[in-house]
C-alpha cells in the first residue's frame, strides 16, 4: 500500500475515534451556577431573594421535575419574576436541550426570546461542540458558556463515561459503578427498579431526567 494510502486511512481512522469519542452528551460545566434540586441549605440561604421559609420549602418540595415548577414555587412565596430570575443566576434546574418549552428556555439567564428559537431550531442537539458552533456564532463563546450551564444534551445510559455521569449534579462514584452495573440499559422501568433501591423513587426520577437509553 502506497504511503499516501496509507495515511488517509489513519486519518480516516483517527477521525472516527474523535467523533465517536465526543458523541456522548452531557450536563454544561458549571460558572457558579449550582443545581436547585441538590444545593445545600446553607447555600441556598446566601442567594438572591431566598428567607428561611422559602428555602425550607424548597427542600421539602424537591427534586422539582422542571425549572417551571421551581418558578411556580418562588413566585407562589411572592418573589417576582425579576426576582426568581436573580436567583436562577445562582441556582437552577436544568433543562433538556432537546425538549425544553419555550417557557423553560426563558427562565434561562441570558436566553430571551432569540434562544427560545434558537434553541430547538437545532434539535436534536448531540455533541457541546454542536451547541458551541451553533450558538456561538449568534452570541460568542463567552456568553455560550453561561448558557450552557443551565443546560444538559441526555446522557446515554449504555455508552456514557464515567466522567459524562458525574457531570449530573449529585451523582458520586457509587451511583456511576450502578448506572454502568446493569449494563445494558432497556427500559426505564428497569432503570426505576434496580436504582430505586439504592436511591429510593424521588432521586431515580432526578437523575433519569439527565438519562436516554439508545
Amino acid at each position: 500500500m502506497r504511503l499516501s494510502s496509507v495515511l488517509i486511512v489513519i486519518v480516516g481512522v483517527l477521525a472516527f475515534i474523535v467523533s465517536t469519542a465526543t458523541l456522548q452528551a452531557q450536563v454544561g460545566k458549571s460558572l457558579g451556577v449550582v443545581d436547585a434540586n441538590v444545593a445545600a441549605e446553607k447555600d441556598l440561604l446566601t442567594f438572591p431573594h431566598m428567607t428561611p421559609a422559602i428555602v425550607k420549602g424548597i427542600l421539602e418540595k424537591r427534586p422539582f421535575n422542571s425549572i417551571t415548577d421551581l418558578n411556580a414555587y418562588l413566585l407562589s412565596q411572592g418573589l417576582t419574576a425579576a426576582q426568581a430570575m436573580e436567583f436562577y443566576t445562582k441556582a437552577f434546574v436544568h433543562i433538556n436541550l432537546n425538549t425544553a418549552t419555550r417557557d423553560e428556555i426563558l427562565l434561562v439567564p441570558g436566553a430571551g426570546n432569540r434562544m427560545a428559537r434558537e434553541f430547538p431550531e437545532y434539535r436534536p442537539w448531540k455533541t457541546w461542540a454542536q451547541f458551541d458552533k451553533e450558538i456561538g456564532k449568534y452570541v460568542g463563546q463567552e456568553a455560550t458558556d453561561k448558557l450552557k450551564q443551565y443546560t444538559f444534551i441526555p446522557i446515554n445510559l449504555n455508552t456514557a463515561t464515567d466522567e459524562d455521569f458525574l457531570t449530573i449534579p449529585g451523582v458520586a462514584n457509587r451511583m456511576v459503578r450502578e448506572f454502568k452495573e446493569y449494563r445494558p440499559w432497556k427500559t426505564k422501568a428497569q432503570f426505576d427498579k434496580e436504582i430505586g433501591k439504592y436511591v429510593g423513587e424521588k432521586e431515580t426520577a432526578r437523575f433519569w431526567r439527565f438519562m436516554v437509553i439508545q
